[in-house]
């Protein structure tokens, strides 16, 4: 038993180890977009309180006062920024200027309408593209996939989401047109966020496959009798992703970037309408707080996909 636990405890330590650094540049990369935001509502022209109520505001001065109170403008900055710092490591953020509630709050209640998007364009952008990647092996099939990919890339959010609508909701009535609940309120607002994801992930991975079916190791396993789907499964597919987890903080943008849009053309509830809700409101704390939960999610996905490499390659293994 003694001679089995060590192993196990010198590989943890190990892993350990080499987490450590990561998690290093997770923390400074987060405290750099929680300054970056700090920055942002202290260098715009302007008193901040000015700039949240509107040029047209007849506040008094009393009130401005208790908001600037409120809000702690009414100290030095370095207090302000030590201040700031300590309440995002607790993970308050404030109460929303708009609507009288903490920020978390505000935020929390949008969370899961957006994840639920996310996850099904990622699943949906998946699939697309392996299916066209794996599929489009002759020369025309190549062509024809290589343009609908280029439409798919190329057309914007708003216009492919349009489209689907006219096709899917106005003329076939498949869909709901905006709002309403359940998966078929989700497939299009998904599908719209999938195409381009998807356009892109395909042409990564049938470049990736066709670099990999020219290595030494594929003849090997010919030479051994292993069919196609056998290559595919074990070998090929494997190492073809590699590039195209490379991308998935590319993803990640496009889907943040995305829903913002996405929510508004259907009329779904999420993240992307509270951040611009708060944009057009002038709701500061709320914007803060959304450009650190944007690093979060770009620390995490980022320490995942490195994590996800010495599992698709293990090469990657031996050579760490």
């Amino acid at each position: 038993m003694t001679e089995t636990a060590v192993p196990t405890r010198g590989r943890a330590g190990v892993a350990i180890v080499r987490l450590l650094p990561r998690l290093l540049g997770a923390v400074v990369v987060v405290w750099g977009a929680a300054t970056l935001a700090f920055l942002v509502l202290h260098l715009v022209p302007g008193d901040p309180v000015d700039i949240m109520l509107g040029a047209q505001s007849t506040v008094s001065g009393e009130v401005r006062d208790q908001i600037r109170a409120d809000l702690g403008l009414d100290t030095p900055i370095l207090q302000q920024y030590v201040s700031y710092l300590g309440h995002v490591v607790r993970g308050d953020f404030g109460m929303s200027y708009r609507l009288r509630q903490p920020v978390t709050t505000v935020i929390g209640a949008q969370l899961m309408p957006t994840v639920e998007l996310a996850g099904l364009a990622i699943a949906l952008a998946v699939a697309i593209a392996l299916l066209v990647a794996v599929g489009a092996r002759n020369r025309v099939a190549r062509a024809i996939a290589s343009f609908v990919e280029l439409i798919a890339i190329s057309s914007p959010t708003f216009w492919t989401g349009l489209l689907l609508l006219m096709l899917f909701s106005f003329q076939l009535h498949w869909f709901p047109v905006a709002g309403g609940t359940g998966i078929e309120a989700l497939v299009l607002p998904a599908l719209t966020l999938a195409l381009p994801i998807a356009g892109i992930l395909s042409q990564v991975v049938r470049h990736g496959l066709d670099r990999v079916e020219r290595q030494p190791f594929v003849d090997s396993a010919r030479a051994r009798g292993l069919g196609y789907a056998g290559l595919l499964g074990r070998h090929t597919l494997r190492h073809a992703s590699l590039p195209a987890v490379t991308l998935a903080a590319y993803i990640v943008g496009s889907l943040l970037g995305g829903a913002v849009i996405v929510e508004q053309l259907f009329g779904r509830p999420g993240i992307g309408r509270v951040a611009l809700d708060a944009i057009n409101n002038r709701d500061l704390p709320v914007v803060m707080a959304l450009v650190v939960l944007a690093a979060v999610v770009f620390v995490v996905v980022n320490i995942v996909v490195d994590l996800l490499y010495p599992l698709l390659d293990p090469r990657l293994r031996t050579s760490r």
